[in-house]
This record gives structure tokens, sequence and C-alpha cells, in this order.
């Protein structure tokens, strides 16, 4: 895309991130990390003379554990992703007040979890920050590069997927508390979205062919931010097959309605290429919607099977 072409669309809708910025404000809760950690359960490790961390001090699901892990991972990379956002959006006006706002509410998220983890026991502290260390040293590098409407569109359908993650780690936990604290972290992700989905409604109205391509493209190559987490594919399995985060819910909970928000299938305003990239996200939504119903069904089967074998 032209940097002209961009730069003017940006520019186009600038009093749009101004509108949901104000909207944003007038909505956002203040909340403080420090409420939803029950400090009084916190006791010294073995260097101040405690106990070292024991599997058995974890009072959560396994697939609560490895879902937690993942976000807190996926939280601590912020500095990667507000260098790349800053990039895209800039540092001023009401772009750059939105970059520094997002950036101040994700970082809660980071804190509130971690001191969770730690005061609870609930997963081995070590383990956790020689996994903080390598997934910080990767970094972070957005896979649409510095495109304002691929990364406008991946955030739009990745806010979304934050939250239904968020939300059904703390249901799988089994601590009210942690479900508490995850519902508090799931709001504030689903008023990301809720800007980022608003502000590319408005550029799929200013520039529709060029911003369906974007959606087609996001859509076919989306991954979460967090998938350069050492054992990322083994802990999202646990997480898939938990039914905390799945194709199902990927399909039926992510994409669909945020794409139904934009009016995608209706359009009448696309020229031949707009028009190609849609019947390509169409195509790939109905793949995937294939697969979901096929992960779904042997996830029954195994469960069927490890049922079967309990009871024999």
């Amino acid at each position: 895309m032209p940097e002209t072409f961009q730069t003017k669309l940006m520019l186009d809708l600038e009093p749009v991130v101004a509108k949901e910025l104000d909207r944003h404000l007038s909505m956002a809760k203040e909340w403080f990390p420090h409420e939803y950690v029950p400090w009084s359960q916190g006791r010294d490790f073995e260097m101040l003379g405690g106990e070292p961390w024991s599997i058995e001090d974890s009072k959560i699901s396994k697939e609560a554990r490895e879902s937690l892990i993942v976000n807190l991972l996926t939280e601590d990379n912020l500095p990667g992703y507000h260098r790349a956002i800053a990039e895209v959006f800039g540092r001023d006006g009401a772009w750059g007040t939105w970059v520094n706002r997002w950036t101040a509410e994700e970082n809660r998220h980071g804190i509130v979890i971690r001191d969770y983890l730690t005061v609870t026991r609930a997963v081995d502290p070590e383990a956790l920050e020689r996994a903080r260390m390598h997934h910080m040293e990767v970094g972070y590098e957005a896979d649409h590069g510095e495109s304002f409407l691929h990364g406008a569109a991946y955030v739009s359908f990745q806010e979304l997927a934050t939250r239904v993650s968020h939300r059904n780690t703390g249901k799988a936990s089994g601590d009210p508390l942690c479900e508490q604290m995850l519902t508090r972290v799931a709001a504030d992700e689903n008023l990301h979205m809720i800007f980022y989905r608003n502000l590319l409604a408005n550029a799929l109205e200013l520039a529709p062919n060029e911003t369906m391509r974007a959606i087609t493209d996001v859509v076919k190559n989306f991954q979460m931010p967090g998938h350069s987490i050492d054992g990322f594919l083994r802990k999202s399995v646990v997480i898939a097959n938990a039914g905390i985060y799945d194709l199902r819910l990927h399909h039926d909970d992510v994409l669909t309605p945020v794409l139904r928000k934009w009016g995608v299938w209706d359009r009448t305003d696309l020229d031949d290429d707009g028009d190609k990239a849609r019947d390509e996200l169409a195509e790939f939504m109905a793949g995937l919607d294939d697969a979901a119903t096929k992960f779904e069904t042997r996830r029954e089967e195994r469960r069927a099977r490890r049922a079967a074998r309990r009871e024999s």
C-alpha cells in the first residue's frame, strides 16, 4: 500500500480516533491490581528462609495453569507491542494519546496476573521467570509490518480473542477470585476491541476494497501474539482440549461477530479486488468451520475413551 494512501487515510480517521478515545475514557473503569490479590496467602520462598515452590502448592487446574502462563507471558511482551503500534499509529494527537492509554491499561493485566500467581503459588515462579526472559528476548514483530489497515484489523480480532481466553481461563481455574480477576481484565480487553473495531468500521467506509483485503489477509494468517512462547504449541493444545480457546470459539465467538458487525457480507461498494478478497474470506471461514467441527468431534471421542477407561 503506498505510504501516501496510508497517511491520508489515517489523517481522515483522526477525528474518529478522537471520538472513540473519548468514548473509551467515558466507559473505562478505574481499578487497582492489588485489590485482586489474596496477599494473606503469601509466604516467603526458599532464599528468605521459606519453602521452594511445589506442584502441590497450586490449587488451580493444569489447564488453567497453562492458560494463565500463556496469558501472562503474552502480556509481558507489552514493550514490543507498544513499539509496534506506536510505529504505525504515531505518537502525536489522538493517535498517540490512545497508544499511551492502551499501553497503561494493558500493563495492569500483567501486574495483577503475576502478583496473583506468585502469591497463591499457582505456578512455578522460577520457570515462569525463565519463560518470561526467553519470550521477551525473542521480541515481537507484527506479521503485518507497518500496514495500518492490517494492524487495525488484527487487533480488532486479537483483543476479542484475548477477552474470550481470559474469561474462560477464569471459569476453568476453579478459584472464584481468579475468575473475578480475569473477568476484570477481560472487561478492559472488550473496550479495547470496541475501539479498534469501530476504527476499522470507519476505514471500511473510506477505503472498502483496501480494508477488505487487509481483513482477509489477517483472518487467513491470524496467530496470537504469544505464538513465540517456548512450548506454545503444546500449551495451546492443552488449552484447546480444555475448551478455553479452540477453533470453534475462534470461529464463532471472535471472527464471526466482528465480521458481522462490519457488515462485510452485505457490502455493495466493493470493486473486483474487494469482491475477490471477500470471496477468499468466505472460503476460509467455511474451511475453518469444518476444521472446528472435526476438532470438536475428535475431542469428544477422546473424552469418551478416557471416561470408559476410568469406568473399566
